[in-house]
This record gives C-alpha cells, sequence and structure tokens, in this order.
C-alpha cells in the first residue's frame, strides 16, 4: 500500500500555495471568489480547447486540397513555399499527404500533453495555463490552420486569436513557471508589452511587422530580447526564489525550451534557399526536423508542472550536450576533410574522396567523444570521474616542502576546483572549540559537513557548499569526496599536533609568567609582613629591653614588670612567626608526614562530637581515614595540595553537609603508579545542582580545591552521590 501511494505521489502535479490553500473548504468570500475564478478558469480553457480542436481538425481536408492545387507548386504566401518536385520522386499527393501528417503529428503532441495537464491539474492554475499554450500554440504554430482558413472568415480570425493567445500564455508560463508568481517584480511590465504586440498583431491580420514597414533587424531585436527575458526571469527565479523541488521543474522546462529554440533557430537558418535545393523532399525533412526539435517543449513541460518527484535531468543535460557538440564537431571534421582532400586527390571521383573523409571521422570519433564527455562533465559537475589524476594533481603538491597549514589549503583548493564547489573549509578542534584552519571560496550559512576520519578517529570536518541553494550531492560527488578525505586525514592529525603542540607552548609560556608572578606576589606579601609587622615588633623589642636594662639597678620591681611585659610580647610575636611559617607550609607536614598531618586534622574535627563522658553522640559526624600504611616520596607541592583538599572538603563537610559519616580514602592509582587518587565521601545532604545556563562552578573553596589540583597537572571532580551525599575526587601525578 506504500509503494502505490508513492507511485500515486509521484504522478501528481506540483501544487501552488493558491491551490494548496483552495484543497480545503472554503470559508471565507476570498476563498468563494478564488473558488469562482479556477471554475471560470477551468471552463475557458476547455471551452477554448473544444473548439479550437474541432476547428482544426476540421481543416485538415481542406488543408490537403491547397496543398495538392496550390500550395507546393506555386506557394502560400509566407507560410508555404513554392517546391517543385524531385525528378522520379514521390508523387504530389504523396507529398501533401507527408506535410499534412507531419503537421497534424506536431500538433497532436502538443494537444496530448496538454490532455494530460488537464486530466491531472484541472484544479491548478499553472497546470491550466500550461495546458491553454499547448492547445494555443501547438494549433498555431503549423501552417495548417491558417493555410486552411484562408484570408477571410470566422476560421480566419479564430485561429488569429489562437495564434495571439499562444504567445500570450506561453510566454506568461514562463514569467510565473512554477509557482504563479511573476519573478523578478518589473518582468510583469515586459510581459504587459509583450501582450500588447500579440493584440496588436491580431488587428493587422498577423502581418503587423510588414503592413508597419518594420526592419528585420528591429524584429530580430524584439524576438531575442523577449526571449532573453523570458530565459533571464527563469535563471533569477532558479537562483534567488526557488526551492529545490521548484529548481528540479525549472531545470526540465528550461532543457526542453533550450532544446526548441537552439533546434528552432538552426533549422531556421537550413530554411535560407541557399543552404538547399529548394524541392519539396527537403522541405520534408526540415519541416520533420523542426517540429521534432519544438515537440521537446510540450514533452518536458508535462513532466515538469505534473511530476512532483522530478528525475534527475543533469545526465540527459550532459548528455544532449556531448552529442550535440560531437554531431558538430563530426560534420565539421567531415566537413573540412572534404575540402582538404578534394584538390589533394583532382581525381574527380567522389566516393574515393568521401570514404577517405569517413575513415578520417570514424578514427577521430571515439577520442572525440571522450574528450568531449570529459570536458562537460567538469563544465557541468566537476571531476569526479577523474579520481586518479584528482589524486595524482593533489599528491604532486603535496610532496613539496610545504607546512602543514599550506598542505591544508591545497586539499581544500582540490575539493573545490574538483567538484566545482562555491566554498570549502576544514576545521578541527583546537582548545575545545572547532576552528576553521583552511578555506577556499566565500563562506556560506549552512554548508553541507563531511567528517575528516583518521585511524578510526575524527580529526577533522570538511564543510562545502552546494553548487547552488538546496541542491544535494550525488553519490560520484560522494565517491569523490570520501576518496579525497582519505588523504587529508594523516595532513589534518599532523595540523592537529602541531596547532596542539603550539597550544602546549604557549599555556606553558603562560604558566611560568604566572609561576614568576605567584611567586614575586607571595614573595612581595612575605616581605610587606616582615617590614610592616615583625620588624616594628622586633624593634621595640629592643627598646623594651634596652629600657628595663636601666631600671634593673634603680627600679628592680619596674623592671621586672617590664621583663614581664616583655615577655609576653616575646611570646605573642613568636606566635606570629609559627602562623607565618604555617602558611606557607603546615609545620605537621614534616613532623608527621602526609597520613599523620591529615589524621591531626581528622581527630581535631571529631573531638567537638565526644561527650564529657569521652562517649560520641549518634547525631554526630565520625570522620575515618582510608590510607595506605605507607606512602611513596613526593613532591613538597603534592603533599601541600593534598593537604588542603582534604582540609576544605573536610570544612566543607562540617560547615554545609549536615552528615554524620565522612571517609578520605587516599591510595595509589593500580594503573598508573605516579598518581594519587584522593576521595572525600559523605553521607550528608549532598552539594547543590548547579545551572550550566547561570555559569557557577560553586563557592571560593570548591574553586580552591579544583585550582589546586589543576596546578599540578591532575584532574578533580565534585559530584553529587546516588544516595544523596557528595563526593569529591582528585588524581594527583607524583
Amino acid at each position: 500500500m506504500e509503494g502505490m501511494r508513492e507511485i500515486e505521489a509521484m504522478g501528481e502535479p506540483a501544487l501552488t500555495p493558491e491551490t494548496e490553500r483552495l484543497r480545503g473548504r472554503p470559508g471565507s468570500p476570498d476563498d468563494r471568489r478564488s473558488v469562482w475564478k479556477l471554475i471560470a478558469l477551468q471552463s475557458f480553457v476547455a471551452v477554448f480547447a473544444l473548439v479550437t480542436m474541432s476547428m482544426y481538425f476540421g481543416s485538415i481536408p481542406n488543408y490537403y486540397s491547397k496543398l495538392v492545387s496550390v500550395c507546393i507548386t506555386n506557394g502560400c504566401g509566407n507560410s508555404v513555399p513554392a517546391m517543385p518536385l524531385p525528378i522520379d520522386g514521390l508523387s504530389l499527393t504523396t507529398y501533401a499527404v507527408l506535410f499534412v501528417l507531419i503537421d497534424v503529428g506536431f500538433t497532436l503532441a502538443f494537444y496530448f500533453c496538454s490532455a494530460v495537464m488537464l486530466w491531472k491539474g484541472f484544479r491548478e492554475p499553472v497546470g491550466l495555463l500550461a495546458a491553454l499554450a499547448m492547445v494555443a500554440f501547438g494549433t498555431s504554430f503549423p501552417s495548417l490552420a491558417i493555410v486552411a482558413s484562408g484570408d477571410s472568415g470566422f476560421a480566419h480570425h479564430w485561429f488569429l486569436i489562437v495564434a495571439m493567445l499562444g504567445w500570450i500564455s506561453i510566454s506568461l508560463f514562463f514569467f510565473v513557471f512554477p509557482n504563479g508568481r511573476f519573478v523578478p517584480g518589473w518582468s510583469r511590465l515586459f510581459f504587459a508589452a509583450i501582450a500588447l504586440v500579440a493584440v496588436t498583431n491580431v488587428f493587422y491580420g498577423g502581418s503587423m511587422w510588414q503592413s508597419l514597414h518594420v526592419h528585420v533587424l528591429i524584429q530580430l531585436l524584439w524576438y531575442v530580447s523577449s526571449t532573453a527575458v523570458l530565459i533571464y526571469s527563469q535563471i533569477y527565479r532558479f537562483r534567488h526564489v526557488s526551492s529545490p523541488a521548484e529548481r528540479q521543474q525549472t531545470k526540465w522546462g528550461v532543457y526542453g525550451v533550450s532544446i526548441g529554440f537552439i533546434g528552432f533557430s538552426g533549422m531556421s537558418l537550413l530554411f535560407d534557399p541557399r543552404f538547399h535545393d529548394g524541392t519539396a523532399l527537403t522541405y520534408v525533412y526540415l519541416n520533420a526536423l523542426l517540429n521534432l526539435a519544438l515537440t521537446a517543449i510540450p514533452v518536458t513541460l508535462a513532466m515538469a508542472v505534473m511530476r512532483r518527484r522530478l528525475w534527475d535531468i543533469d545526465p540527459l543535460v550532459k548528455r544532449t550536450l556531448v552529442y550535440a557538440a560531437l554531431t558538430v564537431s563530426v560534420v565539421l571534421l567531415y566537413t573540412c576533410a572534404v575540402l582538404y582532400l578534394g584538390p589533394l586527390f583532382q581525381s574527380g571521383n567522389g566516393f574515393f574522396v568521401s570514404l577517405l573523409a569517413t575513415a578520417v571521422v570514424s578514427v577521430a570519433f571515439a577520442p572525440l567523444k571522450e574528450w568531449l564527455q570529459r570536458h562537460i562533465n567538469r563544465l557541468m559537475k566537476g571531476r569526479h570521474d577523474e579520481p586518479y589524476e584528482v589524486l595524482l594533481e593533489l599528491g604532486n603538491q603535496l610532496i613539496r616542502p610545504l607546512p602543514p597549514d599550506a598542505m591544508l589549503d591545497a586539499v581544500v583548493r582540490t575539493v573545490k576546483s574538483a567538484l566545482r564547489l562555491p566554498y570549502t573549509g576544514i576545521a578541527i578542534g583546537v582548545g575545545g572549540h572547532e576552528t576553521v584552519v583552511a578555506s577556499d571560496g566565500e563562506p556560506v550559512d549552512d554548508p553541507l559537513a563531511f567528517p575528516i576520519i583518521h585511524r578510526g578517529e575524527e580529526v577533522g570536518t570538511l564543510y562545502a557548499a552546494s553548487r547552488s541553494p538546496g541542491e544535494a550531492f550525488s553519490s560520484e560527488d560522494g565517491k569523490l569526496l570520501d576518496v579525497l578525505l582519505r588523504q587529508a586525514g594523516p595532513i589534518v592529525e599532523n595540523v592537529k599536533m602541531t596547532l596542539g603542540m603550539k597550544l602546549l607552548v604557549q599555556d606553558l609560556q603562560e604558566s611560568r609568567e604566572k609561576l614568576v608572578l605567584a611567586r614575586e606576589e607571595e614573595r612581595r606579601q612575605i616581605r610587606n609582613n616582615l617590614h610592616d609587622d615583625l620588624a616594628p615588633r622586633l624593634a621595640a623589642l629592643a627598646l623594651n629591653a634596652a629600657t628595663a636594662q636601666k631600671y634593673v639597678a634603680k627600679e628592680p620591681a619596674a623592671a621586672i614588670e617590664m621583663l614581664a611585659d616583655l615577655r609576653q610580647v616575646i611570646r605573642s610575636t613568636v606566635e606570629e612567626i609559627r602562623m607565618l611559617v604555617h602558611d606557607l607550609r603546615p609545620p605537621t607536614l614534616d613532623e608527621l608526614g602526609l597520613v599523620g598531618a591529615i589524621q591531626i586534622r581528622i581527630d581535631e574535627l571529631n573531638k567537638p562530637a565526644l561527650t564529657v563522658a569521652g562517649e560520641r553522640r549518634a547525631d554526630s559526624l565520625l570522620i575515618r581515614l582510608d590510607a595506605p600504611s605507607s606512602l611513596p616520596a613526593m613532591p613538597a607541592a603534592v603533599e601541600v595540595a593534598v593537604y588542603r583538599i582534604v582540609t576544605e572538603s573536610l570544612a566543607n563537610v562540617v560547615k554545609h553537609a549536615q552528615a554524620t559519616s565522612c571517609t578520605v580514602r587516599l591510595d595509589i592509582s593500580p594503573a598508573k603508579e605516579k598518581e594519587l587518587l584522593i576521595e572525600i565521601t559523605d553521607n550528608g545532604s549532598g552539594i547543590p545542582t548547579l545551572s550550566p545556563a547561570s555559569g557557577s562552578t560553586g563557592g571560593i573553596g570548591l574553586g580552591s580545591i579544583r585550582e589546586r589540583a589543576a596546578e599540578l597537572g591532575g584532574q578533580c571532580a565534585i559530584e553529587r552521590t546516588e544516595q544523596g551525599g557528595t563526593r569529591v575526587s582528585a588524581i594527583l601525578p607524583l
């Protein structure tokens, strides 16, 4: 069932926004007016098509009679020139039948496509307009209607109106196709001019240019300019307005019109009497080829209007260009060969010269076709058919002594030129952020991203813009990209390592600067403490000692009192010196070691939980230490960092956690013996969840813990446990 729905959907016409709205039940007055307008348009197209078809088919016998009696032998004005019959050729009636069949076959092709449009798109304004254009143009373009209707009467005037509607409707169709709007807006003015010329031509009996004696160059300029505006309108719509589906429709429409226009232009030149013998047989061939070229218009337009999911037209366009160019090349080559070999062989044997020219064309055919195919593929899609040549060119660039970033520039240039893309760029992760390190072309808003994989890891991303907005990459493009990205993987990894080393050097330089600044700041603080506090105290002690010395002999009691005060000052000074030294490095680390210093701090925090009888209260905090009996020797900076991390974490537990149990665990990593594992876990209320949008990382204590771990190249994590407590874990290299 799904497959049947898909097939039915593929056969439905593309809906305009107006029709999508009308598909619902009309409720507002505007909707009802739109429905009535659509009904009026449907009725007009149906009546016009029936009347025109009936009159056209009714004119066939009269056209045949005039061909036999007048037109073939003497001509019928501009519509049918005089055509002498070839000697020993077909009869006059046979030629008349052939001309009738050619014209009727051309018109039937337009009628058939128009009928399909009316059947499938009877509720689509664009489909109705296309059907009207096909009926009118298919009727008026052949000479049958004008010749058969004569120079007067209702049929003659009716077919003049049909010709007028043909030019107006087909011009309007190309101005508004495929979404029903004039794009750009000024194109409606040019359409008004086209409609005015077509209407005026009716009042002059279809010969306005001759009646007004307009020069042929001005006529040519008018037709060329009107055609150019139609083409520009579609190109502008394709580049700036159309959606991807509408672009595919436009491709089919423009393809058919291009085939018809090129065929009409080329065959019109061949209709010049200077290029042929003017016999009836020649005109049969010329008319057949001209009508066959113009038949591409209704076929492609019917597909563009009716089929929503169109086939990819690019391969068809490429083949058309290849074989058209090949045909022209073969004709030119054959002509040049005959013109060159004819005077060369003065034998008068034309067959021998033709045979030699044919041999030259046969030998050159295959390489010429391959050369044209390769260059047209490059023109339309790039060089995805030549992966080895592209890789060879890229390799020739990479073997030169280039820095890694220049190699990436070569890669993006190669991808851009090989696939004819407007923009390519390569981005890699640097310092936790994606950075574009090489690009070529103007950046676009939404490029396609292709990962660059090397050794099973994604080392970068290639960003590539589509050839046109909304156009997807073909499978051939994907294969060439895959090949090129495989070559780019090692280069990207090399660049990534180089940039990483540069960042490491930069971080090392910044760390050294921070270290020097921190050392000097610490020295200045110690100097200020010694100079502003300790030095005056020591100077005062010296003065007090000297004063007490003077009073020893005179007033011993006063001297004893002064010495007692001096002893208190000395004790407080010594205590301040101890505090200053303790700030530099806790003395318990030197006296008891890391485990002993932490145990002393834990014992101090456990004492308030004991009662007078030495028993522990039920709701009090119990802190335990789990550490190996001995730890390896470690740098003084690591000991201080571990001690500060543990003591700060315990302070947070005591102040904020409301916990009854806390465990401090120290261990050496079993996988890496040069790493110390630190873990402080409690069963308290847990750390509050921080919103990433707030940008907060916790209080000063938590920030200090992270900074101490980072200063030594370690890692720190502060998280909430499943039971609701908090776990502070850190890994420090020894």
